[in-house]
């Protein structure tokens, strides 16, 4: 729970009310209607169901599965797919990152990645046996792309391999033995599911499979000591002679390239991700420097501590009106990698200096998760890296603007 003195949600801050917010341009006024009580619903849920008990999750590193049938009630799986725009799609991670960012992760791995995998690459018998559960999270799913040897490399140097048996099964169709080892798979302890890619032995082309967590052969174990995401459960992953069925290989991957629609749209997210982080700290900050009193007068008196508060504001605000304009993007079909590298190390920088910001003006209560910042500031190293780390998304812009590749 939150210190007394400290609102745990935006909307319970009683001294900064009739304030302007961190949307201090106002992007959400560009949501129709329907999208803009969506995102009030959103707000409420988050503020009355995670809100309260996100630190506590955080501080044992726990996973609150309890929450997982209500969330689904909102019915935001895959907003595009239900006909939101984009944009709405971009907002409500950031609104849940505000909130808690381990469970906007869980919320992104599941529904950017897994799910919409099943629209985008899904056979007709694969989308009838799996997506209404998925979408509606009676099952979960997980992304298992990254190896403990190969990030950012991993298009290139995957080391999990398949092999095609011809009449290997019972029924004498096809089955895949699939072997190797993934790293850091959010929701990987505990889904029922996993998108698995590995490359075929027979021509080294990059496959997709859809992988049932229980199947013999699979090995998960939680990775420990984090200091980011300490809510999601990253796991490890080993796949010993993992028999699959060839149902359950994606029909529409035949190589890391079709993989590029679903990369580009979670590195979207993740960096909206970023915009959440910004408002999460401004509005921590902003509320400790109302309320804290420090030389006879509020912290919010001192001149540096409004500057400290506009640039947080400024880098909030300017990495929503990119976010905006990716949206705008996406809509018309236009947003190119190039683009997409370009505002997540963009938002992420921003994201890092407005989060240090925020740690540094609460001081020695800004290390402790009572008072939120600690928890906000450590998540954004998760941020910073995942879904290509900084340097690497700068290299991809610098590749586009010169025309020279840096990367190899």
């Amino acid at each position: 729970m939150m210190p007394a003195g400290l609102a745990e949600s935006p909307a319970s801050a009683a001294s900064i009310e009739g304030l302007p917010t961190a949307d201090f341009f106002g992007f959400e006024a560009m949501l129709n209607a329907a999208e803009q009580a969506k995102l009030a619903e959103l707000r409420e849920f988050l503020a009355r169901e995670v809100a309260p008990y996100a630190a506590d999750w955080w501080n044992r590193a726990e996973f609150p599965a309890h929450i997982l049938p209500k969330l689904a009630a909102l019915e935001l799986s895959a907003p595009a797919q239900r006909g939101y725009s984009n944009l709405f799609a971009g907002l409500a991670i950031a609104e849940m990152t505000r909130v808690d960012t381990s469970l906007a992760t869980f919320f992104l791995v599941h529904h950017d990645l897994f799910v919409e995998a099943l629209y985008g690459f899904g056979s007709a018998e694969q989308k009838a046996r799996l997506l209404d559960d998925a979408a509606n999270l009676r099952t979960t799913g997980a992304f298992a792309l990254t190896e403990p040897e190969h990030g950012s490399d991993v298009a290139g140097g995957m080391e999990s391999v398949a092999r095609r048996v011809r009449g290997g099964a019972p029924d004498g169709g096809d089955t895949w033995v699939l072997n190797g080892a993934k790293r850091w798979i959010g929701n990987g302890t505990f889904c029922d599911y996993m998108l698995v890619w590995a490359r075929d032995e027979d021509g080294g082309g990059i496959r997709g499979f859809i992988v049932d967590a229980t199947l013999p052969g699979v090995s998960r174990s939680r990775i420990e000591n984090k200091i980011a995401l300490r809510t999601v459960q990253n796991a490890d992953i080993v796949f010993t002679d993992v028999q699959v069925a060839e149902s359950d290989r994606f029909a529409g991957i035949n190589s890391f390239e079709d993989t590029n629609e679903l990369l580009r749209g979670s590195r979207i997210m993740v960096a909206w991700q970023g915009v959440g982080q910004q408002l999460a700290a401004f509005d921590v900050a902003r509320q400790y420097a109302v309320e804290r009193q420090q030389f006879g007068r509020p912290l919010a008196k001192f001149q540096l501590v409004q500057q400290q508060l506009v640039t947080m504001l400024g880098n909030a605000v300017a990495s929503m009106g990119m976010m905006v304009r990716i949206a705008q993007l996406q809509d018309a079909g236009a947003a190119d990698m190039p683009q997409v590298a370009l505002a997540k190390s963009y938002v992420s920088a921003r994201m890092r200096e407005t989060v240090g910001m925020g740690r540094s003006l609460l001081g020695g209560n800004g290390i402790v998760t009572d008072y939120r910042m600690a928890k906000i500031f450590a998540d954004a190293e998760a941020i910073y890296t995942y879904e290509g780390s900084y340097e690497i998304n700068t290299l991809i812009v610098g590749r586009a603007v010169t025309g020279v590749s840096a990367i190899v």
